[in-house]
């Protein structure tokens, strides 16, 4: 699906308490408790492939990675690795980080039961958006795997993750905030280097190429049960 579109983004503060964090546990995992562990966590046996929504390339070889809860699972590259921090049990508060065979972080994943969300002031391009299926019967509106562009005070930044519905609703507002599993939430966010693309045209030319198509079929492959 390919979409092109602008709309205003309307200033928000949303604050989404899901649990009561009784233990003091940071919310956003700079300050870990003493219990917290980072490890750099093994593909599990005999990996079954999730599925993508599109014709996307699934990346050779693909290997699952599932959160410690069992529930929350995605396929990468088999060369690549995963790294997991866990500084809460309860409330549950986890991270990882999705590493490239060069050992470069390509997606940071939050999946808990605190977020906190602000949203700015711009305008946005929606270079394209699809649904990801593994999540579709669980979250409302259905997740997507999108790519696009925010234009604030002519400053470009461009952006691929996981959205709650489509990055741009069908009466023009943008749409900003956490995937809502249950009593968690979910962000997925691939990871750029300062102002990735000279242009929109750079940007789209990245995004079809093997490794913006790579990126895309991570994301694309998030399930959960």
């Amino acid at each position: 699906m390919r979409l092109l579109q602008s709309a205003p983004l309307t200033l928000a503060a949303v604050l989404l308490p899901l649990a009561a964090c009784a233990d003091g546990t940071p919310r956003d995992g700079g300050s870990s408790p003493a219990s917290a562990a980072i490890s750099t966590v093994a593909p599990d046996p005999a990996p079954s492939v999730v599925p993508a929504a599109t014709s996307s390339p699934v990346p050779a070889g693909p290997e699952t990675f599932t959160f410690p809860d069992g529930r929350l699972s995605f396929s990468h590259p088999a060369d690549w690795t995963v790294q997991v921090f866990e500084p809460s049990k309860t409330p549950y508060v986890g991270t990882a980080t999705v590493h490239d065979t060069e050992g470069n972080s390509r997606i940071n994943i939050y999946y808990g039961q605190i977020a906190d969300v602000v949203a700015g002031s711009a305008t946005r391009t929606v270079i394209e958006t699809d649904p990801v299926l593994g999540l579709r019967d669980h979250s409302v509106p259905t997740p997507h795997s999108s790519f696009f562009v925010d234009r604030s005070e002519g400053t470009a930044r461009y952006r691929m993750e996981l959205t709650a519905g489509l990055p741009v609703s069908p009466d023009g507002q943008v749409r900003e905030g956490p995937v809502l599993l249950g009593d968690r939430v979910l962000s997925a966010d691939v990871l750029f280097d300062g102002q990735p693309f000279a242009d929109d045209d750079a940007a789209k030319a990245w995004y079809w190429s093997a490794e913006g198509q790579t990126l895309k079929s991570v994301l694309m492959s998030f399930s959960y049960r």
